[in-house]
């Protein structure tokens, strides 16, 4: 969990990289030339092949980032469940849509755009290049693999199993520093560009694929708002809060971050809150039980010491945490603090890691307001038992997502995404697969003459 990865793994040599490009071409080309039915039964050995593989994929994820190894290897099960589904799927989702346009013939099908770039995060190091691109291979697309430097040996693992089961060039993972992403944008032989991460690297991705015409999805933070109203279930709400929360050690894009209470049930839920967080256990990620580790890198615990620092000087009291971190890591004590109003540093700038801000108002009206305060919309949890007022506050949240009485999560059968400062595009379901899929509307006339 500590050192530099490329020490072990370094950067790829711009000719591997161009070989593997050319590689992702061929493939592509005799993916498309695959029987659906086939395509379908590889997916399925994928899944196979992950159950059985999966402690080992576990730890590598537990040893590179960090991660409890409970979570890791649910991951892992998650990334199996969606070769699953999308088995299932693949056939419906190519096969061609015929619609009614008199007095023609017309049909909508997709077709895969070729070899997609994808440049994926450290947190959820194989759900995330699961999550994105599985949907893409599924209708015939290959992957370049620009993974995060920190996980470059669950990027190497992701491509030995796509290996495997479909062949050389369906998923290759190549190691890069970050002044030849742009090139590799450029480059004619890739399609289209998916990015997950921060706004700041996120803009710069979408900037340069725009100035080379290519598609491309954004999957960036967020800030997810986590509202409690007064007629909620608190102690399930509080439980559910402490698991958004602090899964993987806070350090998700869907976390639960900007928790927001009515007033009238506020200090019933924190101290429900206080005492979920007690039952955690926190330690070495490497042993079952464990529910909450390290964070993944010293610098990312700094930055989220710096944005407690400053949430605190601006007024917020701590509830529980905020101790000095004990002992060699990236420790960071899971903290909950309560902030007098939305522009603290906690409710202004995404917190990646183990600290949960929680904030009261006044009605369930502030509690929308404060929600769409923020620059982010990726996802957002509602908590309450009038589901007629729960439906009305979901509809006018800006997020991509919303949950009613259950936490953010996503799952293969609906779309991932978000809006505004969280980026666009959409990842999972059908919608995964269109995003970068060619489209494509064919209009047939019935005779010569009806052409005319």
């Amino acid at each position: 969990m500590s050192g530099n990865p490329l020490e072990t793994y370094p950067f790829t040599p711009e000719h591997q990289v161009s070989a593997s490009l050319n590689l992702a071409v061929a493939a592509a080309r005799r993916v498309g030339d695959e029987q659906i039915a086939a395509r379908a039964d590889r997916l399925r050995l994928l899944a196979t092949r992950l159950r059985a593989d999966a402690p080992a994929l576990a730890m590598l994820i537990t040893t590179e980032m960090g991660k409890p190894i409970d979570q890791s290897a649910a991951e892992i099960e998650k990334c199996a469940t969606t070769c699953d589904y999308y088995a299932d799927r693949v056939a419906d989702l190519l096969r061609p849509q015929a619609v009614d346009v008199f007095p023609d013939g017309g049909q909508v099908r997709l077709q895969p755009l070729g070899v997609l770039l994808a440049i994926m995060p450290w947190n959820y190091p194989f759900w995330q290049v699961f999550r994105s691109m599985l949907p893409a291979i599924a209708i015939g697309n290959t992957v370049l693999l620009k993974h995060a430097d920190n996980v470059t040996g669950c990027a190497l693992a992701v491509q030995r199993l796509f290996d495997e089961v479909c062949g050389a060039g369906v998923l290759t993972s190549v190691v890069l520093p970050p002044e030849r992403i742009g090139p590799l944008i450029d480059d004619p032989r890739i399609a289209a560009v998916a990015f997950t991460g921060s706004n700041r690297v996120g803009a710069l991705v979408g900037a340069r694929a725009g100035r080379a015409v290519k598609k491309v999805v954004l999957e960036l933070g967020g800030s997810d708002p986590f509202i409690v109203l007064a007629d909620a279930d608190v102690a399930a709400a509080a439980a559910a809060a402490v698991r958004s929360r602090f899964l993987n050690a806070g350090q998700s894009c869907i976390a639960a971050k900007r928790i927001i209470v009515e007033q009238r049930v506020f200090e019933e839920f924190t101290a429900a809150m206080v005492a979920e967080l007690d039952k955690l256990v926190v330690g070495d990620p490497a042993l079952p039980g464990t529910d909450i580790g390290p964070m993944a890198r010293a610098d990312l615990r700094d930055e989220l010491r710096r944005q407690l620092h400053a949430t605190v000087a601006a007024g917020a009291d701590v509830l529980v945490g905020a101790t000095t971190d004990a002992g060699p890591g990236a420790w960071f004590t899971p903290t909950i603090v309560t902030v007098p109003d939305t522009y603290c540093v906690a409710f202004q700038e995404e917190t990646f890691g183990p600290l949960g801000a929680v904030l009261p108002v006044g009605s369930a009206a502030a509690a929308l307001a404060a929600a769409n305060t923020s620059a982010y919309g990726l996802s957002c949890s509602i908590w309450g038992t009038d589901l007629g007022r729960v439906e009305q506050l979901a509809a006018r949240v800006a997020a991509g997502s919303v949950f009613v009485n259950r936490i953010s999560e996503s799952d293969p059968r609906l779309p991932v995404g978000g809006v505004k400062a969280s980026g666009y595009g959409r990842e999972l379901s059908s919608y995964g697969a269109t995003e970068f899929a060619n489209i494509q509307a064919v209009r047939t006339a019935r005779s010569a003459r009806s052409s005319r």
